[in-house]
């Protein structure tokens, strides 16, 4: 699908060096949306399909979380779905934004939901970034933003990642001190582990005055860590980003949100889907579930006990585990091929679906924490498979 740029979108990006021909080019991603992985070449498509779930397999690897929207969500989509004759039956919209802004202490302007993160990823690289102004990142993290930025032809530099630690954000402005986008993903993916406010304010000030800041908290629930939102206030440098498919349950459901000052929220959507909007069902269930308090904090207490369950358990075994996670994932150093090390645990006859390795570290996989059951099932598999 090609999306129909509209005027001031292509002059926007001719503006910054793209040429008329480039203009399809960039249309024809924007219109992919969450599905871009299939134009972004095969190192996406790759991470896209390490993803999918294997039938009968315990499912580790993606960073789902092991059940579903809280009951309230699941009641609130199913009234929702009654109405589906409608395009927006009772201003579910706006009872959701309102709800967010909240929850989270921002003005409702700032709030903008989204069908997923996947597309308002891709959008804001598009928005922020050219052929002279790249993306900064650091390195692992979630890729998305780098195949993007290379599919537009920006300038990617990449900040090694200290092992147990955030993103090293002197680093990151050293390595392009003129980039237009620099993105932040805290808690890490893959890592788990958190960029300090204070990190981020820190770049947030130093940065390039006509540089975007993007902070993706699609974990922060996961964490007890103070949100960037409280960084925005009347700043029009920065943007972060939410999705409910990690603590929420939701990642079928799709539903993300950015927050931004009205004048940047209204950019993105430049380069954002032209037609079409959010499920009714996803929107009222994701306001059902965003003041579930007690609930967010069972969730992540029980995540934590299965994850320190886990990693001592790994670690009295020898093997290495990075520290430091503070969400729904740990890395594990096997010392060898991490591949080999995912297909021996498929293998295995608890049939096993771990997640997989980023570049820089290739004896190192992300494993996801599921349930108490899950992961007794992971420790069953390496105790079977693996050999020192």
């Amino acid at each position: 699908m090609t999306m129909m740029l509209d005027k001031d979108a292509r002059d926007d990006l001719i503006e910054r060096g793209y040429s008329r021909r480039q203009l399809a080019e960039v249309a024809a991603l924007l219109g992919a949306g969450v599905a871009a992985s299939s134009m972004l070449g095969g190192a996406a498509m790759a991470q896209q399909q390490a993803g999918r779930g294997i039938k009968g397999a315990v499912r580790i690897g993606a960073n789902e979380c092991w059940t579903g929207p809280f009951p309230s969500g699941v009641a609130a989509a199913a009234e929702a779905a009654s109405f589906g004759n409608w395009y927006d039956p009772d201003n579910y919209r706006g009872d959701l934004v309102k709800t967010v802004a909240t929850v989270e202490g921002i003005p409702e302007s700032h709030v903008m939901p989204w069908p997923g993160s996947g597309g308002p990823l891709v959008s804001i690289v598009a928005a922020y970034c050219s052929p002279t102004k790249g993306l900064v990142t650091a390195d692992p993290t979630f890729e998305s933003a780098w195949r993007t930025a290379d599919y537009m032809k920006a300038p990617i530099a990449k900040a090694p990642q200290a092992i147990g630690k955030g993103h090293d954000v002197k680093a990151m402005l050293a390595a392009n001190p003129n980039a237009g986008l620099y993105y932040i993903c805290t808690p890490n993916n893959p890592t788990g582990t958190i960029t300090p406010l204070a990190d981020i304010q820190w770049l947030l000030d130093n940065k390039p005055a006509d540089s975007m800041l993007l902070v993706d908290e699609a974990y922060l629930h996961f964490s007890e860590s103070p949100s960037a939102a409280t960084l925005i206030g009347t700043r029009k440098d920065i943007i972060v980003m939410r999705t409910f498919s990690k603590l929420f349950g939701m990642a079928g459901v799709r539903l993300g949100l950015t927050f931004a000052d009205p004048e940047v929220q209204k950019r993105i959507m430049l380069f954002g889907p032209a037609a079409g909007g959010l499920a009714i069902t996803a929107m009222h269930c994701g306001n059902a579930v965003y003041t579930e308090a007690a609930l967010i904090k069972a969730r992540r207490n029980e995540m934590i006990a299965n994850r320190e369950e886990t990693i001592a358990w790994l670690t009295k075994k020898g093997i290495e585990v990075h520290p430091g996670s503070q969400a729904n994932m740990f890395m594990v150093n096997w010392k060898k091929p991490a591949k080999d090390m995912q297909a021996a645990l498929l293998a295995a006859p608890e049939k096993v679906q771990i997640g997989r390795s980023w570049a820089i570290w290739p004896t190192v996989s992300r494993v996801t924490v599921g349930s108490a059951d899950d992961m007794a099932k992971f420790r069953a598999a390496v105790d079977k498979v693996y050999k020192a």
